[in-house]
């Protein structure tokens, strides 16, 4: 789900003076401030940028487990970084997934620094409780993230706000013996030669056919919140091929768990879903696991991308913190190369960071491979505004219909029409 907020940023001025002296007093912050006074705050000398400071993150309970987990292991790499800093640290366990409400209960006491999701970022940011990237943040962002996952950050008000360190999309897993490479380039080849479980009624899965054959959601960009959800006009004629779809014999409609335990049990060779279940359909298939980006499907004779939904996680900084300079600072060390190569090799995590997809280690995970090609070439974001919130539920129900046969052939395009008209303002 995602909000749609007014802007809280009234000191934008500031920011930019602000900016200016993080670069000369830190080298590189990342981060800058956006929030009342605090960036006055910070730039008469308040927030430190050495001697004593203290800094409260949260992370995830797997993140920091030990001493020699990912966040105490970048934390002591901060310190050898920075010796003039003498930093007092104060972990919590806080999830991405819990950011907003955690940090929006009381943005003053909460963490200097936290991770999120980024369907959080509007209430995050109507709580005045994120920070805005500076120029050197906004240089990070575009040198780590490729065009969906930069947008991923985009507040309402057009500016930045937190850097990326894990993307949230979707691909495929498939029998390697059923199928080849090049048979899983596109979805009716899998059609005609294995069986094929696709949750086409889940809104999020199924929206992939219609944004690839240019449906719109908010824009192109999904950062236009006045241009709403277009049909375009081809979405008729994806209906006509989902109907398809769904009478096929290879189909398996993918619900309620039915893809992963029909590829535990052979009834299934290919199956649509993320980096969280790796490991469940690695067993499922064995030595015949192999994992691959969307396919192409055809549409009027042409390849049509079928393009998912893609988002982030990403590190913040709060900028109520009483040492803010300092906390944007580590907050965009946490989400550096390094950093996410780190959270890799401890915590299998998949890196957003671009220029990580030809590290030696991470280019031979066919999971990250998959990964790293749908974001940057078959994902659309999946915007962030409350009026998206209204697109997830008639969606699913139209995928229901689709495979439960109230859509048909014949009315597929004045069922198409009256669907895109629920989301007319």
């Amino acid at each position: 789900m995602s909000f749609s907020e007014s802007g809280v940023c009234t000191l934008m001025n500031k920011r930019k003076a602000f900016a200016a002296i993080m670069a000369t007093v830190l080298g590189s912050a990342g981060l800058v401030a956006c929030s009342g006074g605090d960036a006055d705050k910070a730039a008469d000398g308040s927030a430190k940028a050495s001697g004593d400071v203290s800094l409260t993150v949260w992370t995830s309970q797997e993140d920091q487990t030990n001493s020699d987990a990912w966040l105490q292991t970048m934390q002591k790499k901060f310190e050898e970084a920075n010796p003039d800093l003498k930093i007092s640290w104060k972990n919590s366990v806080v999830s991405a997934a819990d950011a907003a409400t955690t940090v929006g209960q009381d943005p003053a006491a909460a963490a200097d620094v936290y991770l999120f999701a980024n369907d959080q970022l509007g209430a995050l940011h109507s709580a005045q409780a994120i920070g805005a990237l500076s120029d050197d943040g906004a240089k990070q962002l575009a040198e780590q993230a490729e065009t969906a996952l930069a947008n991923s950050v985009v507040g309402p008000d057009g500016d930045s706000y937190g850097l990326p360190y894990e993307p949230n999309t979707w691909f495929m897993y498939y029998n390697k013996s059923k199928l080849s490479a090049d048979d899983v380039k596109s979805f009716d080849t899998m059609l005609e030669k294995a069986k094929v479980s696709f949750p086409l009624s889940n809104s999020w899965y199924m929206a992939g056919f219609y944004a690839g054959a240019g449906t719109t959601f908010f824009g192109k960009e999904g950062l236009d919140e006045k241009a709403g959800i277009q049909a375009g006009d081809k979405a008729a004629d994806v209906t006509k091929y989902l109907v398809d779809v769904a009478k096929n014999k290879n189909f398996v409609n993918d619900a309620d768990g039915s893809g992963l335990g029909g590829l535990a049990n052979g009834s299934v060779d290919v199956v649509f879903s993320g980096a969280w279940d790796a490991q469940a359909a690695e067993e499922a298939l064995g030595e015949n696991y192999a994992v691959a980006s969307l396919p192409t499907f055809k549409l009027g004779g042409e390849d049509v991308q079928i393009t998912a939904f893609s988002g982030s996680k990403a590190v913040a900084y709060n900028p109520n913190s009483k040492n803010q300079v300092v906390a944007a600072k580590f907050a965009a060390f946490l989400a550096s190369s390094d950093s996410q190569k780190v959270h890799y090799e401890k915590n299998g995590v998949i890196p957003a960071d671009k220029t990580l997809a030809s590290d030696a280690e991470i280019s031979k995970d066919p999971v990250a491979v998959a990964l790293f090609e749908t974001v940057s070439k078959a994902s659309v974001l999946q915007p962030t505004f409350k009026a998206m919130s209204e697109f997830w539920e008639p969606a699913e129900n139209f995928g229901k219909a689709i495979v439960n046969g109230e859509v048909t052939e014949d009315n597929a395009a004045e069922k198409t029409e009256a669907w895109f008209k629920s989301y007319a303002n």
